[in-house]
Parts: C-alpha cells; structure tokens; sequence
C-alpha cells in the first residue's frame, strides 16, 4: 500500500497530537511455521511537550512498536497493518524516500544497543555531522562546531577529540551517548528513546534524562520513552502504557498507576521493585513463571497463567477476543476481568502494598 503524501503545513495541527497509534499490529511470517503477532492492535497518542511510556518486560512487543512507528521493520517477512501518524501524516505505507526525509529530521530514535547501531568504521564525529549535513543548511564546519557541543550536551569528556575516534574507542557508556547527541541534532517533532540510559552509570544516567525533559520542555518535542527501568518512568513520563504479550493492558497518568495499580502485571511490575521505605530484609514479590508462559489472547487472557487474580472466566475466547482497553476511571484505561481492588483508602496508598 503506497500512501499519498501530504504536506504538513496544509493541515491545521493546533491542539493535536504529534504522534496518532490507532491498532497497530505487526506480524511476523516464516515459510513453514505460524505467524507471529508481535504487536495486537496498539493505540496510542504524544502531544507535543508530553513524554510516554511504554512499560514491560523484555518481548512484550514494545521495541517492535518503536520500530513499526519509524517504518524500520524489514518489508519481507513482516506485515504492519494499522495507522501511524506524524502530525496528520500517515506513515504506515509510506514511500521510503518520505521516511528517509523524516528520520533524523522530525523524527528520531535512540537505539538501546549502541555497538551494533553506530557505524565502526566511521569515526564520530562523520555520524554525527551527518544528520547535520543531511537535514539543516549548514556547512561542514558549522555542522563540526554544532557535533563538539551535542556531545558536550550529553556529557562526552574531550570531545573536540572524541569526533575523530572510532565507536570501539569509546566505551559502552559515551557510545550510548553519541548516538543520543545524533537523535537530538536536529531537534525533531518525535524522539522514541529505547531503553536510552541502560549502559549508563547512575550519575551520567540522570544528566541525560535532564538533558531529555529539556528538549521535551524547551522545543514542544514529543517523547517515547521505553523502557522497564520504573524509576525512569517515575521520574520522566507523564503518562504510561503498560504492554504485555503485544498489547497494551493498562493505561493511567503516572502518579496514579503508581499510587494505585489495577492490572495484576502492573501491580507484580511494581512489587518487584526494592523499596527504600520498606522493612529492612523485607521479601521482594516477584511475577511467577515468564514471560513465554502466556496463552494466545483469541483464547483468553495472555497473563492469565502468571496471575493470582485468574479466575476460570480469565481463560476463555471471550476474555481474550472481546475484553477491549476500556474506561476505568478518570484518564485511565484497562483491560482485565478480575483487576486488583483498592478499600476506600487515602490517595496515595502505595503500590507494593497493593499489589500484596
């Protein structure tokens, strides 16, 4: 399907959303073996200035979204079907040439391995001038002086020098960096930042994360943070989508899904976590089984089988084909038959003790 492009400027997006996700799906296909639903009708939407993020454990379909949303996934092999939009402009479909336009310029990515995704035998400083050079009418020189202070930005040591070295000179931690100071070059309309502080040390961790909330803050930019860091999510996100099994299971602004979790998963994803306030030597709670230890949801709830809320109705096609993401509560979205009930209780109740 080729998409007809349209030009941003012709269309009033005042008010609106940088970034429209209506049921996206994406399938993975093998000659000789069933198709794969990585991804099962996932919506969402960014407003400009707001960070989201997608929570969950490793193969819960969140990567694959990011990369579905930047048209990164191989044509062969996959089926993307659904709608993605950059403010009114329909990606899903779209010629190569017009994301080849987008990426680096209004659209961005950090990519969460930095080894495999930057270039080694290029040096630096040419991967960065070259988004520079590509999207913005600079001259090479220009595009030097403004590389030297992106990577200053996000806290490379030297890097006047850094520019000339090869990525197997820097560490796991500057190269993660690097590839951060060629995301934020041009500033986009869109950043989707993939796990983007995980080789990070803690201090060099919280200055990127700053330099982020500045970009969001100054420019109106649009943030994806994904991640299953939940100190990250506290401390950035405005609003979070936890997935699970592809798709999205419960959807709240940030301070109530912390307060007050009703998913099942969202309420073991946070009793997993140690807790400073708690009692010295106190149990961790962790989700039982693994994340491969789930049912199709045609035939029921995907987490059912790691649950302590199922019930004999959690393992039926009715659960799973017809339970939608629905209205619970102000801003907050969820899907689960038996969700996790709260007393009558002061706001702020904490989530590790209810999730117990």
């Amino acid at each position: 399907m080729i998409v007809e492009d349209v030009p941003p400027d012709s269309v009033d997006r005042s008010g609106l959303p940088v970034l429209e996700v209506d049921e996206l799906t994406v399938t993975f296909r093998r000659r000789g073996e069933q198709p794969t639903r990585a991804v099962d009708g996932v919506s969402f939407a960014v407003a400009p200035g707001e960070t989201v993020g997608l929570v969950g454990e490793s193969g819960c379909g969140k990567s694959v979204t990011s990369l579905a949303v930047m048209g990164l996934l191989a044509r062969r092999g996959v089926e993307v079907g659904g709608s993605v939009r950059l403010d009114g402009r329909e990606l899903v479909g779209a010629p190569d040439r017009t994301l080849r336009e987008l990426r680096g310029a209004d659209m961005a990515m950090v990519f969460q391995d930095p080894l495999s995704s930057l270039n080694p035998t290029v040096p630096i400083g040419t991967q960065v001038t070259e988004v520079l050079l590509e999207h913005r009418d600079l001259s090479r020189k220009e595009a030097t002086a403004q590389a030297t202070d992106l990577l200053d930005r996000v806290g490379i040591p030297d890097p006047a020098r850094r520019l000339k070295e090869y990525p197997h000179q820097l560490s796991g931690g500057m190269r993660q960096r690097a590839l951060i100071a060629m995301a934020l070059a041009c500033r986009p309309r869109l950043l989707i930042a993939d796990e983007p502080t995980t080789a990070l040390d803690v201090t060099i961790q919280a200055q990127i994360l700053e330099l982020l909330r500045e970009l969001v803050v100054d420019s109106g930019t649009a943030l994806v943070m994904i991640t299953h860091d939940l100190g990250v999510v506290a401390g950035l996100c405005d609003r979070v989508h936890v997935m699970y099994s592809g798709r999205i299971i419960e959807s709240a602004d940030r301070h109530e899904l912390f307060a007050r979790p009703r998913q099942p998963y969202t309420g073991g994803l946070l009793a997993s976590v140690p807790r400073l306030d708690g009692a010295r030597g106190a149990p961790l709670h962790p989700i039982r089984g693994s994340a491969r230890d789930v049912i199709p949801w045609a035939e029921g709830c995907a987490f059912a089988p790691r649950c302590d809320h199922a019930q004999d109705d959690c393992l039926t096609e009715v659960a799973g084909s017809t339970v939608p993401l629905e209205y619970d509560g102000p801003g907050r979205e969820l899907r689960c038959r038996h969700p996790i009930e709260y007393p009558r209780s002061p706001s702020g109740a904490t989530a590790a003790g209810a999730a117990r």
